[in-house]
């Protein structure tokens, strides 16, 4: 057996290794994905000249990753869901800060309809100091909805998802921004990382999108190719700091072993 592709290696990248069964990933029994259409599975149909958008949650990169790790995985996603919605209504509305669905693990991708309200209606996506405020800003309301999941579950471990570049160049100075600030929090927050799919994920060119996408959203195979990539690069996250998961067994009970980090 060949211990070493368990571990850390140096000068690997967080795609380089695409897991199986979810590989490290699997160590949570529980996780949300809190999203908007392509964290549910939207799938666009065209009948009569007529858009349609459903969201088959059965699709989504979500329930992939949990057939693939064996674990429960609850969609707290909408399509068209932006921080500001998903903070101030549409988690209350639909019980999700309930502390049945709490979980160990919790993977934030907002942000593409933060964009677009912002280039379109001039909604403020705030700058770094909204992190400690409470502010009608896109990264104030994401900031608190890890900081209202850190309530109900105080040491789960949070996965914050950039955008993927798109080659839409009106949209990259807010994408670049949104990288910048989920780093400024992880760096912030104790046990929150970032999944930088704008640096690491392959570019959604027209050749990906002539493979992965159906109209303006994923199909089911890039629906699929994503949970791949999310389960690798928790697998990596995981792998090069292995010392910060050790305990991940005991989030959500009342123990923990003071000899480790926790």
């Amino acid at each position: 057996m060949d211990l070493s592709k368990f571990l850390a290696t140096e000068g690997e990248k967080p795609l380089d290794n695409i897991v199986s069964n979810g590989g490290f990933c699997g160590i949570f029994r529980t996780i949300a994905c809190i999203g908007d259409s392509l964290s549910s599975g939207e799938m666009e149909s065209m009948m009569n000249g007529k858009k349609g958008y459903h969201d088959y949650f059965e699709y989504s990169w979500g329930q992939f990753l949990a057939r693939d790790a064996g674990c429960k995985v609850y969609n707290f996603s909408r399509g068209g869901m932006s921080a500001k919605e998903y903070y101030t209504s549409f988690a209350d509305e639909s019980g999700f800060w309930d502390e049945k669905y709490k979980s160990q693990a919790y993977i934030i991708a907002l942000g593409v309809n933060d964009v677009t309200c912002s280039l379109k209606f001039g909604a403020e996506f705030g700058d770094l100091v909204d992190i400690d405020k409470e502010t009608d800003t896109f990264i104030s309301y994401y900031t608190r909805i890890i900081k209202r999941y850190k309530e109900i579950q105080p040491k789960a471990k949070f996965f914050l998802m950039t955008m993927p570049d798109d080659m839409y160049e009106e949209r990259n100075s807010l994408c670049e921004k949104h990288s910048e600030l989920l780093y400024a929090i992880a760096e912030k927050l104790e046990n929150c990382y970032v999944l930088d799919f704008r640096r690491y994920a392959p570019v959604y060119d027209e050749e990906f999108k002539r493979n992965f996408y159906l109209g303006g959203h994923l199909n089911a195979m890039g629906y699929r190719l994503t949970a791949l990539m999310v389960e690798s690069y928790i697998d990596y996250i995981i792998r090069n700091n292995s010392e910060e998961f050790k305990q991940v067994g005991f989030i959500g009970t009342d123990y923990y072993n003071e000899t480790e980090k926790w």
